[in-house]
């Protein structure tokens, strides 16, 4: 059977910058560490005056076909995964097909066009999509253009503030790829839950204690369920897990509840119980407080042991690298914690051919997907040609002043008559409204 997989990748950052610990914490009142220790987050990206979801997915699909040398007839199918959409009929896509077909001779009135919605896992859904797409035999031969692009903005002082992001992540899928190979085994957790929703609102409600509670709760069932299909867990099977990272203190409760579940049964989990005892049993308790109380303890013990924090280092820590410096881009964020562990790999000269990476994504309301990952020869190649790097590193840094106006330049509720503050070369910018309320772009050279 033919491999299908993500052929490459590329990333558009928002091109503004808020220091969370030299800018937003004294403004805030806060101790810095608020935000860097127990969020885990340096920075957050946000969009110029002219960048949206469409100019940043369009950035990022423009620049992933010119490297890959494509034009709209090697492209049959385009979806894109957002949060932050801004029309309920029209969908991203076919404004980011109308920039696109800007700059090429040729259009895309042949490739099927869609939105996916399911919070930030839509991205995952997306591939899982166009994978499916491609394995029925209906690509006629052609890719599939998956874009993940949001703007995560939050109300002022709202407890997600410094979560905040924007950004687009571009995946080209197709046969015989370059940089990962999808398996076809899934494993999924799913309920019906109201831990993040947008009722017809811009800003986010959102109950945090619960959201951590079901984002952990989806996760443990989407791993069990993997295992159904896919068979027994080890450790040592993975050489990275890319989690869904709303910011990475939350990817540090995951990861301890992952590892609790893989090393049951195996020669590691017999180690840890030499060491710190065994896990506890809901048997052995007469309440489920009791229980929670005694795995809360559990893994408190396991976290601080040698062999759980080399795993982490090793197999957590390098996927966390780029959030930490732009946010939550919502869709975009287990992508860009692919990226980030590649990326780590290829500095420091790892060998990943046929390495597996469990890919663990999460969409609130609420559905986990667990899948696994098969990296390919000549995926250094695709992770060097990325500029990520520079990206973050040349962005413009905001006063709080800059901040807030930014922020209402981007609150649809709000008119702010704001200058830019970087100026658009060689990309799509937003260029106003058309007569019927639609959104418009132009190629700026």
């Amino acid at each position: 059977m033919t491999a299908v997989g993500i052929d490459a990748m590329e990333i558009w950052t928002g091109k503004l910058k808020l220091d969370l610990a030299e800018t937003f914490a004294p403004a805030q009142g806060d101790d810095p560490g608020k935000y860097t220790k127990g969020l885990g987050l340096r920075a957050s990206s946000f969009p110029d005056v002219y960048e949206d979801i469409v100019t940043m997915g369009a950035n990022a699909a423009h620049r992933l076909m010119e490297r890959k040398g494509l034009t709209p007839e090697d492209i049959g199918r385009i979806d894109v995964a957002t949060e932050s959409a801004f029309d309920n009929s029209k969908p991203v896509s076919t404004y980011i097909a109308g920039c696109l077909e800007q700059v090429y001779d040729e259009n895309f009135h042949h490739a099927n066009k869609g939105e996916r919605k399911f919070a930030c896992i839509s991205g995952t859904q997306s591939l899982d999509d166009a994978y499916n797409w491609i394995r029925a035999g209906r690509n006629r031969g052609r890719a599939a253009l998956v874009i993940a692009t949001d703007t995560a903005l939050y109300a002022r002082d709202d407890p997600g503030e410094a979560t905040q992001g924007a950004g687009a992540v571009a995946m080209l899928v197709d046969e015989d790829p370059s940089l990962v190979e999808l398996s076809a085994e899934q494993g999924y957790g799913s309920a019906d839950e109201t831990d993040f929703l947008k009722p017809n609102q811009q800003f986010p409600s959102v109950d945090g204690k619960r959201s951590v509670n079901v984002y952990l709760a989806r996760m443990r069932e989407a791993l069990e369920d993997f295992a159904e299909v896919a068979g027994d867990i080890h450790p040592g099977d993975y050489e990275m897990i890319p989690f869904h990272t709303p910011f990475p203190g939350m990817v540090r409760k995951a990861a301890a509840l992952g590892y609790r579940h893989i090393v049951r049964g195996t020669d590691v989990g017999d180690l840890l119980a030499e060491e710190i005892g065994h896990q506890p049993m809901r048997s052995d308790f007469e309440t489920d407080d009791e229980f929670h109380a005694a795995i809360k303890e559990y893994t408190d013990a396991l976290t601080e042991t040698e062999r759980y924090q080399d795993w982490y280092a090793n197999t957590i820590e390098p996927t966390l690298e780029i959030s930490r410096e732009v946010g939550n881009w919502y869709t975009g964020s287990v992508h860009i914690a692919r990226v980030s562990g590649l990326k780590h790999a290829r500095e420091n000269g790892l060998d990943l051919d046929e390495a597996r990476l469990l890919v663990a994504s999460y969409g609130s309301g609420a559905q986990a997907e667990v899948h696994a990952e098969t990296v390919v020869p000549g995926w250094e190649a695709e992770i060097g040609a990325l500029d990520i790097e520079e990206q973050i590193r040349n962005r413009y840094e905001l006063s709080f002043a800059e901040y807030e106006q930014v922020h209402d330049v981007h609150n649809h509720e709000t008119e702010t008559d704001v200058e830019e503050f970087t100026a658009p070369e060689n990309e799509f910018a937003f260029d106003g409204w058309g007569r019927m309320g639609e959104r418009k772009y132009r190629y700026v050279e």
